[in-house]
């Protein structure tokens, strides 16, 4: 196995990414994908670019032979996103309305009390 293979899978595994992830952002198969992380399976440039670029780095970052990982604790999440495809019409309109609802939740939960309290006196 590579120091670069070595390296990705250290990357991964700390920051807890899958390799479905990293097969849907690369658009390499997911069984090829296994088969490098693995080391059954020879790792081409191509490859080391597409998987780099996936994991928002430069094919460089994971060859180094001191490579050290951030804590993900280290980091500031202010946002969680995941990508699942362009939506359809009716799915964007259906994100819409649970955003809104996301957004309002402390109403939308304080109003139910309300209401679960009157019905009770």
């Amino acid at each position: 196995m590579t120091k670069y293979v070595q390296n990705v899978n250290a990357f991964l595994s700390q920051m807890k990414i899958k390799q479905t992830y990293i097969s849907l952002k690369t658009g390499i198969d997911a069984k090829k994908l296994s088969r490098i992380l693995t080391g059954t399976q020879d790792i081409t440039g191509t490859d080391m670019e597409k998987i780099a670029k996936a994991l928002g780095k430069q094919p460089e970052y994971f060859l180094s032979d001191a490579f050290c990982v951030n804590q993900p604790n280290e980091y500031v999440s202010e946002k969680i996103a995941f990508y699942a495809g362009n939506p359809t019409d009716e799915q964007g309109k259906i994100a819409e309305k649970l955003e809104k609802l996301m957004e309002n939740i402390d109403e939308v939960m304080s109003a139910k009390h309300r209401f679960l309290n009157m019905s009770e006196e």
